[in-house]
């Protein structure tokens, strides 16, 4: 008999009793789905592998659902259970067959699956089958830590019986996503008690499981990932740059004459935001002399709000290119830099590059120490709720392509009121759309001309709300508003 005849013929055999195993678990699915839920967008098109009665994606309640199954006895429960979603009776082994060229997926699941691979690496290549960059490959485990418990909790008949797959730690599953050419976005540990105990649990599993160090204890381990295949294939041929300004008059012609020529078609969007020292007529002059019309065009426009967010937004709501940039006119960012960013977007590298200024040493006043101090401590608070390393949140030079912004939009409603700086609504969004980020270091150097318009006190005020926002929102998961 084949392994994969065993696991089917196990299956099969549990097929009947699979609901009232659920039902004792009926707690840690219930958590299980809530987390699926907080980053699967109802819109989306989900494909599981290995979906056994479809408690999972037929819970998820989504656009388009398709699961697929070995086992032919969970496969008829899934459809009777759950007949808007499509089920289909393949090993994950003849996906080629199972699907046509054509189908592709927002999202695939592989919850508690892998294990059950005869060969993990050739079942995970056959998945960019089915694949489009914008993918995202999910995969579900318990933690290799958990492995005394669940035997103990098969002993007390808690838990369906299994084949009794390997259990693989987060480094282990990474790697075998990376040698199938995938690449790890984002790593997330949660459920440290996965039954229900007076209400205790919630405590235990929304706050105190997300604590640093402790959460490595946690039984479920999620990883997110998107396919390389398709890395190679230049993503776009053009730009906008987006340039907020206010009161910028001495800065603002020499930002635009050092901004590189990144491709042959540059848009060059101003936006001004009630300057008192002429920079509004500034740009008008530069624009007129049409000094630099065969390098690039240039837009002006005067804000219709205050604070940095509202211009970055006007000016990605008039930017017509594939690729949106925002380069600051202080010019503490160099402009000759921004090729580090266009590179990294156009080669599918990252989806969202994001500029750090406190790696390399600063230049003598550049910021002020207390600053400093503070981009490091907030750096340091949001790597740890997001899931993701960001050493640098404020730098003001930030890329994204336009697809992914106007997807970005649809699930950031929730974060548009706190941030004044539009940094955050960036950051966040693309957090939630898991996409890849990359930092790029820049050299930081202080001001030739103005004066800073960020409050110290007030905006750290603002910071701080936004950290108690984000805690809740991405570590105490709540479905109130799903995305």
């Amino acid at each position: 008999m084949t392994t994969l005849e065993k696991i089917r013929k196990h299956f099969n055999h549990y097929a009947d009793f699979r609901e009232k195993w659920v039902e004792k678990s009926k707690y840690f699915h219930a958590e299980d789905l809530v987390y699926y839920k907080s980053f699967i967008p109802k819109d989306s098109s989900v494909l599981e592998v290995g979906c056994g009665n479809g408690n999972l994606i037929g819970n998820l309640n989504i656009n388009k659902a398709v699961g697929i199954d070995i086992s032919d006895r969970l496969i008829f429960e899934a459809k009777k259970k759950f007949p808007n979603c499509n089920f289909l009776c393949s090993a994950a082994e003849n996906l080629h067959e199972t699907f046509n060229k054509s189908e592709k997926f927002d999202y695939i699941i592989l919850s508690d699956t892998i294990g059950y691979f005869e060969d993990i690496q050739n079942n995970l290549n056959l998945l960019h089958k089915v694949c489009t960059k914008d993918t995202r490959i999910v995969v579900s485990y318990f933690s290799a830590l958990w492995s005394p418990i669940l035997s103990l909790a098969l002993k007390f008949n808690l838990k369906m019986p299994d084949l009794k797959p390997p259990l693989f730690s987060s480094l282990d599953l990474k790697t075998f996503l990376e040698i199938s050419n995938f690449e790890t976005i984002k790593i997330e540990k949660k459920i440290i008690f996965p039954v229900k105990f007076f209400g205790i649990e919630k405590i235990l599993n929304r706050i105190f499981a997300n604590l640093p160090f402790i959460n490595h204890l946690n039984l479920r381990q999620y990883l997110i990932a998107r396919s390389n295949k398709i890395k190679n294939k230049r993503a776009a041929d053009s730009l906008s740059i987006i340039i907020p300004c206010k009161n910028e008059s001495g800065n603002i012609q020499r930002c635009i004459e050092r901004i590189p020529k990144l491709c042959d078609n540059i848009e060059i969007i101003i936006v001004e935001g009630g300057s008192s020292d002429g920079t509004w007529e500034k740009i008008n002059d530069i624009i007129s002399k049409k000094k630099y019309s065969k390098k690039f065009k240039i837009k002006s426009f005067k804000q219709d709000g205050k604070g940095k967010k509202n211009a970055v937004m006007l000016g990605f709501e008039k930017a017509q290119n594939e690729i949106f940039m925002i380069l600051d006119s202080d010019m503490t960012v160099q402009p000759e830099d921004l090729d580090k960013f266009w590179n990294k977007i156009i080669n599918n590298e990252a989806e969202f590059v994001n500029g750090t200024r406190l790696i390399y040493p600063m230049k003598k006043k550049a910021m002020q120490f207390l600053n400093y101090v503070a981009n490091k401590t907030f750096s340091i608070l949001f790597s740890w709720i997001l899931g993701q390393r960001f050493t640098d949140t404020l730098c003001g030079t930030k890329v994204i392509s336009k697809n992914n912004f106007i997807r970005l939009k649809e699930v950031s409603n929730n974060f548009d009121k706190l941030d004044p700086f539009g940094d955050f609504y960036l950051i966040f969004g693309a957090n939630k759309l898991n996409l890849k980020v990359q930092e790029i270091p820049i050299r930081y150097f202080s001001r030739e001309y103005g004066e800073t318009q960020i409050s110290r006190f007030k905006d750290g005020y603002r910071l701080m709300k936004l950290v108690a926002f984000a805690f809740f929102k991405f570590k105490i998961i709540s479905l109130k508003k799903r995305i």
